[in-house]
């Protein structure tokens, strides 16, 4: 079955093998980190043949088709991944992709709305606002005359996306199962997190649906805005919502910088993302510029909210542990969580994370608060942790990469604005958010009946525990953890132990017979020291050959284990 999927997707291997072929020889991989060195802030100079400009490996990417652009704007987020002039280059796949017909569009709409576009809509504008990888943005007014925008979902997408994935998860699977590379960074479950998540995306019910409960819990915060569906108007392949007058703060000129308020705007849009990630537990996971709009009466809009990330109260304790503990420096800590939230394997060593990860905090605090990316700090943790055998949760990088792309907000915002200062100056306030959201009627109403039965049985409780202490019944377990082995351990040292004293006995039982001369004699001295002697030598001959031996199995048994 394999084989008969390789045949078919033959061209597509070719493609890729093309273009790892074609980076794979230039500076891009060096910089990158798989090479011997890395130097994220350099760009590469074109000295022969191997080397490519930047700008190629977008046009590369769209040219491969909608999946391998979505590729492109995710390592546009990922300045930890990849050199300032390939992000430059990447960051147009945001929303500047090639946009499909507007005879396509109508198709789908109609098909879509069961409608046709005329009767649905007053004004539809054939040329669109924006392009992206996954379907386009066109403007639009209801019949009632609300100004509206139209996102179409491109024609065959799901199909493509589901073929390319396909192709990609053989890859991922020889990678991880015959390279290091693949073993360290567990290609297939990136993979997986990344088609689970452009599933999310195809579904624009599921977006309509993000827009309503991101409206909802951020509905106090007076200077940010979302965009609410219009559901009569909205299916799984088009999306209908509000119309938002304004810009892309990607476009915005120095002149609109001194008009509006920077500071508070950036400090109210971290504030609630930080609420988003560590109260509600939903937050929208692509905050790039492009994603961000000002409108014209002052405030931040946030759209595309396709991609959301989802975190546990449990979780959202850990990363707000994380997150103090970084933005402070407190590399002892920020390793303590990452390793408690993190599954281990038997090549993790916790002394030599602790160490990069205290080298990587004291570097980055060294260049400034204002410098300070707590969002690049933790996706290098995410990195750090790979290279040690620590495999951290996907919230981790997905919350680095989050406030990374807020980092850039904020400062587009405000030149000034320190995240790291942000961070501290919010704690308190999200941490009694937290407190009063835990506070529930529900959940109060449980711990009072736990209180109850806790209340009820202690008598008996406690009656039963000073019966069997006054008739001297009382026991106490305790059960040790691989008691076996360590039983079988010791067992082992009480042997040798024991055959090292009897062969100690024989050698001082054999000196003392030197001394009583008998007819028979071995060598010229008396027999039965003699053969005491012999006795012991062999025992201990054997006790060296046997702790050797052990030894050697041990050894290659542990080393087994690591492979």
């Amino acid at each position: 079955m394999k084989l008969m999927s390789s045949v078919k997707h033959l061209a597509r291997y070719k493609q890729i093998g093309a273009l790892l072929w074609k980076y794979g020889r230039s500076d891009l991989v060096r910089q990158m980190g798989l090479g011997e060195s890395a130097d994220n802030d350099a760009v590469p100079a074109l000295q022969g043949p191997g080397d490519v400009a930047p700008h190629q490996l977008a046009d590369d990417l769209e040219a491969m088709g909608p999946t391998y652009v979505k590729l492109g704007q995710v390592l546009a987020n990922r300045p930890d991944l990849l050199p300032a002039a390939y992000l430059t280059a990447l960051a147009r796949l945001q929303d500047d992709v090639k946009p499909f017909s507007y005879d396509e569009v109508e198709a789908i709409v109609t098909a879509e709305l069961g409608v046709r576009i005329s009767k649905a809509f007053s004004r539809f504008d054939t040329e669109p606002i924006a392009a992206a990888s996954l379907g386009q943005v066109h403007g639009a007014a209801l019949r009632d005359g609300r100004p509206v925008v139209v996102k179409v979902q491109r024609p065959g997408i799901a199909a493509q996306i589901a073929e390319d994935f396909e192709v990609l998860g053989q890859i991922a699977e020889f990678m991880d199962e015959h390279t290091d590379l693949g073993r360290r960074y567990r290609f297939q479950v990136m993979l997986e997190e990344l088609r689970i998540t452009l599933l999310h995306e195809l579904n624009y019910e599921r977006e309509a649906q993000n827009l309503v409960t991101l409206g909802k819990n951020l509905a106090g915060f007076e200077l940010i805005r979302i965009p609410q569906p219009v559901v009569d108007y909205s299916t799984r392949r088009v999306l209908t919502m509000d119309y938002v007058p304004g810009k892309k703060i990607t476009s915005l000129g120095p002149l609109a910088n001194l008009e509006m308020n920077g500071p508070a705007l950036a400090e109210e849009v971290f504030r609630a993302y930080l609420k988003q990630v560590l109260v509600d537990g939903v937050f929208h996971a692509d905050p790039h510029p492009g994603n961000v709009f000002l409108t014209d009466d002052g405030r931040v809009a946030l759209i595309d909210l396709g991609m959301v990330g989802h975190t546990t109260p449990a979780m959202q304790e850990h990363l707000l542990k994380m997150l103090l503990a970084v933005s402070e420096g407190k590399s002892d800590e920020a390793a303590s969580v990452a390793i408690r939230i993190s599954r281990t394997t038997e090549e993790f060593d916790a002394d030599e994370f602790g160490r990069r990860l205290a080298q990587l905090l004291t570097e980055h605090h060294g260049e400034g608060l204002v410098r300070l990316s707590v969002g690049r700090m933790l996706l290098q943790v995410s990195r750090i942790a790979a290279d040690q055998g620590l495999f951290v949760p996907s919230e981790l990088t997905l919350l680095g990469k989050t406030l990374l792309q807020l980092d850039e907000v904020g400062r587009v915002l405000d030149p000034g604005f320190d995240t790291n200062g942000s961070i501290r100056r919010n704690a308190a306030d999200i941490t009694s958010q937290r407190m009063g959201k835990s506070a529930t009627q529900g959940s109060m109403l449980n711990s009072l009946l736990e209180l109850k039965d806790f209340a009820t049985g202690l008598p008996t409780r406690l009656n039963r525990i000073l019966d069997a202490v006054a008739n001297a019944e009382l026991e106490v377990k305790v059960r040790a953890l691989d008691a076996r082995l360590i039983m079988e351990g010791l067992q082992k040292i009480a042997n040798r132990i024991a055959t090292g004293l009897v062969l100690a006995a024989l050698i001082i039982g054999a000196s003392l017979l030197m001394r009583v001369d008998t007819p028979f004699r071995i060598f010229g001295y008396p027999g039965l020291a003699m053969l005491f002697f012999l006795a012991a030598a062999a025992g201990g001959c054997w006790l060296v050959i046997g702790i050797y031996v052990q030894d050697r199995k041990s050894a290659k048994k542990a080393s087994r284990s690591v492979a």
